[in-house]
Protein backbone atom coordinates (compact mmCIF):
# COMPACT_ATOMS: atom_id res chain seq x y z
CA UNK A 1 0.00 0.00 0.00
CA UNK A 2 1.32 3.37 -0.98
CA UNK A 3 0.87 5.01 2.39
CA UNK A 4 2.66 2.25 4.30
CA UNK A 5 5.41 2.04 1.67
CA UNK A 6 6.26 5.73 1.89
CA UNK A 7 6.07 5.85 5.68
CA UNK A 8 8.28 2.80 6.19
CA UNK A 9 10.83 4.10 3.69
CA UNK A 10 11.04 7.39 5.57
CA UNK A 11 11.58 5.58 8.83
CA UNK A 12 14.40 3.51 7.37
CA UNK A 13 16.17 6.52 5.93
CA UNK A 14 15.79 8.45 9.15
CA UNK A 15 17.53 5.68 11.10
CA UNK A 16 20.33 5.02 8.65
CA UNK A 17 20.95 8.67 7.71
CA UNK A 18 21.63 10.04 4.27
CA UNK A 19 24.93 10.95 2.73
CA UNK A 20 25.35 14.56 1.67
CA UNK A 21 25.75 13.40 -1.95
CA UNK A 22 21.98 13.35 -2.55
CA UNK A 23 18.71 11.50 -1.98
CA UNK A 24 17.57 8.04 -2.96
CA UNK A 25 16.15 7.81 -6.44
CA UNK A 26 12.87 6.40 -5.14
CA UNK A 27 12.36 9.39 -2.86
CA UNK A 28 13.17 11.84 -5.65
CA UNK A 29 10.62 10.26 -8.00
CA UNK A 30 7.99 10.06 -5.27
CA UNK A 31 8.39 13.76 -4.42
CA UNK A 32 8.11 14.55 -8.13
CA UNK A 33 4.69 12.90 -8.11
CA UNK A 34 5.62 9.93 -10.29
CA UNK A 35 4.54 7.10 -7.96
CA UNK A 36 5.02 5.71 -4.48
CA UNK A 37 8.46 4.50 -3.49
CA UNK A 38 7.57 0.83 -3.83
CA UNK A 39 6.08 1.50 -7.25
CA UNK A 40 9.25 3.37 -8.23
CA UNK A 41 11.27 0.31 -7.24
CA UNK A 42 9.13 -1.81 -9.57
CA UNK A 43 9.67 0.73 -12.36
CA UNK A 44 13.44 0.42 -11.83
CA UNK A 45 13.24 -3.38 -11.88
CA UNK A 46 11.37 -3.13 -15.18
CA UNK A 47 14.26 -1.06 -16.63
CA UNK A 48 12.19 2.07 -17.26
CA UNK A 49 14.27 4.52 -15.20
CA UNK A 50 17.54 6.04 -16.48
CA UNK A 51 20.13 8.13 -14.62
CA UNK A 52 22.41 10.30 -16.79
CA UNK A 53 21.64 8.13 -19.82
CA UNK A 54 22.30 4.79 -18.08
CA UNK A 55 19.63 2.28 -17.14
CA UNK A 56 19.25 1.90 -13.38
CA UNK A 57 19.47 -1.59 -11.91
CA UNK A 58 19.06 -0.76 -8.19
CA UNK A 59 16.85 1.63 -6.20
CA UNK A 60 19.66 2.22 -3.70
CA UNK A 61 21.29 4.84 -5.94
CA UNK A 62 21.39 8.45 -4.72
CA UNK A 63 21.01 11.38 -7.05
CA UNK A 64 22.00 15.02 -6.75
CA UNK A 65 20.75 18.28 -8.26
CA UNK A 66 23.05 17.97 -11.29
CA UNK A 67 21.92 14.43 -12.21
CA UNK A 68 19.44 13.86 -15.04
CA UNK A 69 16.70 11.31 -14.38
CA UNK A 70 14.29 10.06 -17.05
CA UNK A 71 11.32 7.69 -17.06
CA UNK A 72 10.49 6.01 -20.37
CA UNK A 73 12.72 8.60 -22.05
CA UNK A 74 10.93 11.62 -20.52
CA UNK A 75 12.77 13.83 -18.01
CA UNK A 76 11.47 13.91 -14.45
CA UNK A 77 10.20 17.26 -13.25
CA UNK A 78 11.62 18.92 -10.16
CA UNK A 79 10.24 17.95 -6.78
CA UNK A 80 7.00 19.69 -5.85
CA UNK A 81 6.87 21.86 -2.73
CA UNK A 82 5.37 20.26 0.36
CA UNK A 83 1.59 20.55 0.43
CA UNK A 84 -0.96 19.50 3.03
CA UNK A 85 -4.73 19.07 2.70
CA UNK A 86 -7.61 18.38 5.07
CA UNK A 87 -10.24 16.03 3.68
CA UNK A 88 -13.67 15.03 5.02
CA UNK A 89 -13.69 11.27 4.54
CA UNK A 90 -17.14 9.73 4.09
CA UNK A 91 -17.85 6.28 5.56
CA UNK A 92 -17.53 3.30 3.24
CA UNK A 93 -14.09 4.18 1.80
CA UNK A 94 -10.78 2.46 2.58
CA UNK A 95 -7.67 4.57 3.17
CA UNK A 96 -5.52 2.80 0.61
CA UNK A 97 -4.44 3.26 -3.00
CA UNK A 98 -5.14 -0.42 -3.74
CA UNK A 99 -7.47 -2.75 -1.88
CA UNK A 100 -7.24 -6.55 -2.40
CA UNK A 101 -11.00 -6.83 -1.90
CA UNK A 102 -11.75 -4.20 -4.52
CA UNK A 103 -13.54 -1.84 -2.14
CA UNK A 104 -13.80 1.86 -3.09
CA UNK A 105 -10.81 3.94 -2.01
CA UNK A 106 -10.41 7.42 -0.63
CA UNK A 107 -7.95 8.24 -3.39
CA UNK A 108 -10.45 7.32 -6.09
CA UNK A 109 -13.01 9.72 -4.59
CA UNK A 110 -10.78 12.77 -4.07
CA UNK A 111 -11.81 16.03 -5.75
CA UNK A 112 -10.12 16.85 -9.03
CA UNK A 113 -7.08 19.10 -9.02
CA UNK A 114 -5.20 17.51 -6.11
CA UNK A 115 -1.65 16.27 -6.69
CA UNK A 116 -0.65 12.72 -5.91
CA UNK A 117 -1.02 12.48 -2.12
CA UNK A 118 -0.75 9.97 0.69
CA UNK A 119 -2.67 9.91 3.93
CA UNK A 120 -1.44 10.90 7.38
CA UNK A 121 -2.56 7.91 9.41
CA UNK A 122 -5.73 6.06 8.56
CA UNK A 123 -9.45 5.93 9.12
CA UNK A 124 -11.07 2.52 8.86
CA UNK A 125 -13.83 1.65 6.41
CA UNK A 126 -16.76 2.74 8.61
CA UNK A 127 -15.09 5.75 10.24
CA UNK A 128 -15.47 9.26 8.89
CA UNK A 129 -14.24 12.77 9.45
CA UNK A 130 -10.90 14.55 9.20
CA UNK A 131 -8.16 12.88 7.16
CA UNK A 132 -4.92 14.75 6.41
CA UNK A 133 -3.34 14.25 3.00
CA UNK A 134 0.13 15.32 1.82
CA UNK A 135 2.48 14.89 -1.11
CA UNK A 136 5.46 14.51 1.25
CA UNK A 137 6.01 11.03 2.72
CA UNK A 138 8.50 12.35 5.26
CA UNK A 139 6.00 14.89 6.58
CA UNK A 140 3.32 12.20 6.82
CA UNK A 141 5.62 10.01 8.89
CA UNK A 142 6.53 12.84 11.26
CA UNK A 143 2.89 13.77 11.80
CA UNK A 144 2.00 10.15 12.59
CA UNK A 145 4.67 9.51 15.21
CA UNK A 146 3.49 9.75 18.86
CA UNK A 147 6.63 11.77 19.58
CA UNK A 148 5.12 14.63 17.58
CA UNK A 149 2.63 15.09 20.43
CA UNK A 150 -0.32 15.67 18.08
CA UNK A 151 -3.63 14.67 19.65
CA UNK A 152 -6.47 13.06 17.70
CA UNK A 153 -9.99 13.93 18.84
CA UNK A 154 -13.07 11.89 17.96
CA UNK A 155 -16.82 11.99 18.50
CA UNK A 156 -17.99 8.45 19.17
CA UNK A 157 -21.60 7.31 19.34
CA UNK A 158 -21.68 4.21 21.51
CA UNK A 159 -24.37 1.80 22.68
CA UNK A 160 -24.37 0.50 26.25
CA UNK A 161 -24.14 1.65 29.84
CA UNK A 162 -21.58 4.41 30.42
CA UNK A 163 -19.60 3.93 33.61
CA UNK A 164 -17.94 7.22 34.60
CA UNK A 165 -15.36 5.40 36.75
CA UNK A 166 -14.28 3.22 33.82
CA UNK A 167 -13.99 6.24 31.56
CA UNK A 168 -11.78 7.95 34.13
CA UNK A 169 -9.48 4.92 34.36
CA UNK A 170 -8.71 5.19 30.64
CA UNK A 171 -6.57 8.23 31.44
CA UNK A 172 -3.97 5.85 32.89
CA UNK A 173 -3.89 3.62 29.81
CA UNK A 174 -5.38 0.19 29.23
CA UNK A 175 -4.30 -3.20 27.88
CA UNK A 176 -6.70 -4.94 25.51
CA UNK A 177 -5.95 -8.41 24.07
CA UNK A 178 -2.27 -8.02 24.92
CA UNK A 179 -1.94 -4.58 23.29
CA UNK A 180 -1.07 -1.66 25.54
CA UNK A 181 -2.82 1.61 24.75
CA UNK A 182 -1.61 4.92 26.14
CA UNK A 183 -3.60 7.50 28.08
CA UNK A 184 -7.02 8.27 26.62
CA UNK A 185 -9.34 11.05 27.73
CA UNK A 186 -13.02 10.12 27.26
CA UNK A 187 -16.08 11.96 28.54
CA UNK A 188 -19.77 12.21 27.78
CA UNK A 189 -20.69 14.97 25.40
CA UNK A 190 -23.06 17.38 27.16
CA UNK A 191 -26.56 17.74 25.80
CA UNK A 192 -26.79 14.27 24.23
CA UNK A 193 -28.30 12.13 26.98
CA UNK A 194 -30.01 8.96 25.80
CA UNK A 195 -31.03 5.63 27.23
CA UNK A 196 -29.47 3.60 24.41
CA UNK A 197 -26.88 5.60 22.50
CA UNK A 198 -24.40 8.08 23.98
CA UNK A 199 -22.09 10.57 22.32
CA UNK A 200 -18.59 10.67 23.79
CA UNK A 201 -15.57 12.88 23.08
CA UNK A 202 -12.40 10.78 22.93
CA UNK A 203 -8.90 12.28 22.77
CA UNK A 204 -5.70 10.25 22.30
CA UNK A 205 -2.18 10.70 20.97
CA UNK A 206 -1.28 7.34 19.43
CA UNK A 207 -3.81 6.35 16.82
CA UNK A 208 -3.27 2.60 16.72
CA UNK A 209 -5.39 0.36 14.52
CA UNK A 210 -9.10 0.70 15.51
CA UNK A 211 -7.98 2.00 18.91
CA UNK A 212 -11.14 3.91 19.87
CA UNK A 213 -13.45 1.03 19.00
CA UNK A 214 -11.37 -1.59 20.81
CA UNK A 215 -10.84 0.48 23.96
CA UNK A 216 -14.51 1.43 24.34
CA UNK A 217 -15.58 -2.14 23.65
CA UNK A 218 -13.31 -3.27 26.49
CA UNK A 219 -15.37 -1.19 28.95
CA UNK A 220 -18.72 -2.41 27.65
CA UNK A 221 -19.53 0.10 24.88
CA UNK A 222 -20.15 -0.69 21.21
CA UNK A 223 -19.25 2.11 18.82
CA UNK A 224 -21.74 2.46 15.96
CA UNK A 225 -20.45 5.76 14.58
CA UNK A 226 -17.00 7.34 14.77
CA UNK A 227 -16.07 10.82 13.52
CA UNK A 228 -12.59 12.31 13.76
CA UNK A 229 -12.99 16.05 14.33
CA UNK A 230 -9.38 17.16 14.97
CA UNK A 231 -5.80 16.10 14.29
CA UNK A 232 -3.37 18.30 16.18
CA UNK A 233 -4.07 21.92 15.23
CA UNK A 234 -6.22 20.95 12.24
CA UNK A 235 -10.01 20.88 12.65
CA UNK A 236 -12.76 19.27 10.58
CA UNK A 237 -14.94 22.34 11.08
CA UNK A 238 -17.72 22.85 8.56
CA UNK A 239 -15.94 21.00 5.72
CA UNK A 240 -18.54 19.06 3.74
CA UNK A 241 -18.26 15.30 3.15
CA UNK A 242 -15.97 14.51 0.24
CA UNK A 243 -14.47 18.02 0.14
CA UNK A 244 -10.77 18.83 0.48
CA UNK A 245 -9.04 22.07 1.41
CA UNK A 246 -5.34 22.97 1.38
CA UNK A 247 -3.86 24.08 4.70
CA UNK A 248 -0.45 25.32 5.77
CA UNK A 249 1.99 22.56 6.79
CA UNK A 250 3.02 22.68 10.46
CA UNK A 251 6.26 24.38 11.36
CA UNK A 252 9.36 22.77 12.76
CA UNK A 253 8.53 23.96 16.28
CA UNK A 254 5.21 22.11 16.24
CA UNK A 255 6.71 18.88 14.90
CA UNK A 256 9.50 19.00 17.43
CA UNK A 257 7.19 19.37 20.41
CA UNK A 258 7.24 16.51 22.91
CA UNK A 259 4.25 17.52 25.02
CA UNK A 260 0.79 16.78 23.56
CA UNK A 261 -1.20 19.72 22.35
CA UNK A 262 -4.16 20.22 24.66
CA UNK A 263 -7.64 20.43 23.22
CA UNK A 264 -8.81 22.03 26.45
CA UNK A 265 -7.10 24.70 28.60
CA UNK A 266 -4.94 23.39 31.39
CA UNK A 267 -6.46 23.26 34.85
CA UNK A 268 -3.94 25.78 36.19
CA UNK A 269 -4.76 28.22 33.42
CA UNK A 270 -8.51 27.76 33.87
CA UNK A 271 -8.26 28.32 37.64
CA UNK A 272 -6.00 31.35 37.39
CA UNK A 273 -7.85 34.55 38.34
CA UNK A 274 -8.29 37.11 35.64
CA UNK A 275 -5.98 40.09 35.96
CA UNK A 276 -7.95 43.29 36.29
CA UNK A 277 -6.88 46.04 33.89
CA UNK A 278 -5.01 48.95 35.42
CA UNK A 279 -7.24 51.91 36.24
CA UNK A 280 -6.30 55.14 34.46
CA UNK A 281 -4.71 57.80 36.56
CA UNK A 282 -7.01 60.69 37.49
CA UNK A 283 -6.11 64.14 36.30
CA UNK A 284 -5.93 67.07 38.64
CA UNK A 285 -9.32 68.75 39.16
CA UNK A 286 -11.48 65.62 38.62
CA UNK A 287 -14.57 65.08 40.81
CA UNK A 288 -14.55 68.66 42.22
CA UNK A 289 -17.78 70.58 42.83
CA UNK A 290 -18.50 73.31 40.35
CA UNK A 291 -18.29 76.73 42.08
CA UNK A 292 -21.45 78.91 42.14
CA UNK A 293 -21.66 81.98 39.86
CA UNK A 294 -19.53 84.85 41.05
CA UNK A 295 -22.36 87.38 40.62
CA UNK A 296 -24.56 85.74 43.30
CA UNK A 297 -22.24 83.64 45.44
CA UNK A 298 -24.39 83.54 48.61
CA UNK A 299 -27.88 82.84 47.20
CA UNK A 300 -29.32 79.34 47.21
CA UNK A 301 -29.60 77.59 43.86
CA UNK A 302 -33.43 77.80 43.86
CA UNK A 303 -33.36 81.59 43.91
CA UNK A 304 -30.68 82.19 41.35
CA UNK A 305 -32.17 83.97 38.39
CA UNK A 306 -31.75 82.19 35.12
CA UNK A 307 -31.19 84.11 31.89
CA UNK A 308 -34.50 85.02 30.18
CA UNK A 309 -36.73 84.60 33.25
CA UNK A 310 -39.02 87.40 34.50
CA UNK A 311 -37.74 89.44 37.44
CA UNK A 312 -39.35 88.77 40.82
CA UNK A 313 -41.95 91.35 41.94
CA UNK A 314 -41.57 93.11 45.23
CA UNK A 315 -44.32 92.44 47.83
CA UNK A 316 -47.18 95.03 47.82
CA UNK A 317 -49.39 96.05 50.71
CA UNK A 318 -53.11 95.27 50.49
CA UNK A 319 -56.13 95.50 52.78
CA UNK A 320 -55.19 92.25 54.43
CA UNK A 321 -51.47 92.63 54.43
CA UNK A 322 -48.62 92.14 52.01
CA UNK A 323 -49.37 90.25 48.80
CA UNK A 324 -46.80 87.60 47.85
CA UNK A 325 -44.93 88.15 44.62
CA UNK A 326 -45.59 84.69 43.28
CA UNK A 327 -49.07 83.25 42.64
CA UNK A 328 -50.13 80.63 45.14
CA UNK A 329 -50.10 77.03 44.09
CA UNK A 330 -53.11 74.81 43.60
CA UNK A 331 -52.72 73.22 47.03
CA UNK A 332 -52.07 76.43 48.85
CA UNK A 333 -54.61 77.58 51.53
CA UNK A 334 -55.69 80.56 49.34
CA UNK A 335 -56.99 78.21 46.64
CA UNK A 336 -58.68 75.59 48.76
CA UNK A 337 -62.48 75.39 48.16
CA UNK A 338 -64.77 76.63 50.91
CA UNK A 339 -67.07 79.51 51.93
CA UNK A 340 -65.81 82.97 51.23
CA UNK A 341 -65.19 85.16 54.26
CA UNK A 342 -67.91 87.74 54.97
CA UNK A 343 -67.23 91.41 54.33
CA UNK A 344 -64.42 90.76 51.93
CA UNK A 345 -64.29 91.78 48.31
CA UNK A 346 -65.99 89.44 45.90
CA UNK A 347 -63.86 87.55 43.39
CA UNK A 348 -64.50 88.02 39.76
CA UNK A 349 -65.04 84.94 37.65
Amino acid sequence: MAHEDDASADAGEGQAGEAPSGERIAKVLARAGVASRREVERLIEAGRVFLNGERLASPAVKVGPADRVTLDGRPIAAAEPTRLFRYHKPPGLVTSHRDPQGRPSVFDALPKGLPRVISVGRLDLNSEGLLLLTNDGELARRLELPSSGLERRYRARAHGHVDAAKLARLAKGITVAGVRYGPIHAELEPGHDSTSNHWLVVTLAEGKNREVRKVLEAIGLTVNRLIRVAYGPYQLGALERGDAEEVAPPGAVLLGARKPLKARPRAAEAAAPAVAPARPKKKAGWAKAKPPPKSQPNKPASKIRRPGSAPARAPTAGPRGPTPSAAPGRNSPARRPGPRPKGGPKRRG
